[in-house]
């Protein structure tokens, strides 16, 4: 891999190719993330979504988004070891809008109903996946640098990822902005991280989202660990521990950033007092 100037040019002359190669009208203003270009395009008349790739893990998730085959994720139509273009989704909800205006038990359930289509998926590529004990190495090295209730969540990923359970192929990054309304009305996932381990870490995501102020109220976790264990079919107690678990990781991803953490730590808390710890 090249610097970061680097890769950002050569991801601006993979996108004027790829137009070129796949005949794409311009649809969108092109939008830049930390690791892809991001454009709104026409392909043979239909609306599709150009998305550049100028990291492992946007590259890794092009592998499983192509082994999803639109089973509960976005179609892809075109795809190359740089480039990938997909369905739009332009359908009128919104998981986070649903949210919002009080219908959360029907958003998390369609969360459940588009994991387990996800879950579903075998893919040729899983030797390219990265497995769980490797995702959380940043909460080991946060655990021992910040101490805290990190050392409680490290403690808890260890005894899960030691002996997991319900092993699949993993999207890893399973959240209410992750799940889309496509025109023709299915919920779509996109922006997979392509990882392998037990099912239960990519639900666990959820209850840090969709904002602070929904992900750690006490009363909306002990609902929605309700709801969300019987739609996924998942133990109620183990769903606690990847909450606690998946909250200490995304605390450390936090800390990394040099982000607050304090939502995540704070689920992690009200998870433990939900399991009594």
């Amino acid at each position: 891999m090249g610097t970061k100037e680097e890769n950002i040019t050569y991801a601006w002359a993979q996108l004027t190719k790829a137009k070129l190669r796949w005949n794409l009208a311009d649809d969108g203003e092109i939008v830049k993330s930390h690791s892809s270009l991001l454009q709104p395009v026409l392909y043979n008349g239909k609306q599709a979504m150009l998305k550049i790739l100028f990291s492992a893990e946007e590259r890794r998730g092009c592998l499983l988004m192509v082994c999803y085959d639109g089973n509960g994720a976005a179609q892809v139509w075109e795809h190359d070891g740089s480039a990938i273009l997909m369905e739009r989704a332009t359908g009128p909800l919104s998981l986070r809008q649903m949210v919002l205006n009080g219908n959360e038990d029907e958003a998390n359930r369609v969360i459940c109903g588009v994991t387990a289509k996800l879950h579903a998926v075998s893919c040729a590529h899983s030797d390219k996946l990265v497995p769980l004990p490797e995702w959380f190495q940043p909460l080991k090295l946060a655990a021992d640098t910040h101490g805290g209730i990190l050392i409680k969540c490290n403690q808890v990923a260890e005894k899960l990822l030691s002996d997991p359970i319900d092993e699949v192929i993993l999207h890893g990054d399973i959240h209410h902005e992750n799940i889309l309304h496509s025109a023709a009305g299915r919920w779509i996932a996109i922006d997979p991280k392509g990882l392998v381990g037990e099912r239960g870490f990519d639900i666990a995501n959820v209850f840090c989202n969709p904002d602070s102020q929904t992900a750690t109220s006490p009363a909306r976790l002990s609902r929605q660990v309700k709801v969300i264990a019987e739609a996924a079919a998942l133990d109620r107690a183990r769903l606690l521990h990847w909450i606690i678990a998946w909250a200490g990781l995304s605390a450390a991803f936090a800390l990394e950033d040099g982000e607050n953490p304090a939502t995540a730590l704070t689920v992690a808390k009200i998870a433990e007092n939900e399991l009594g710890m």
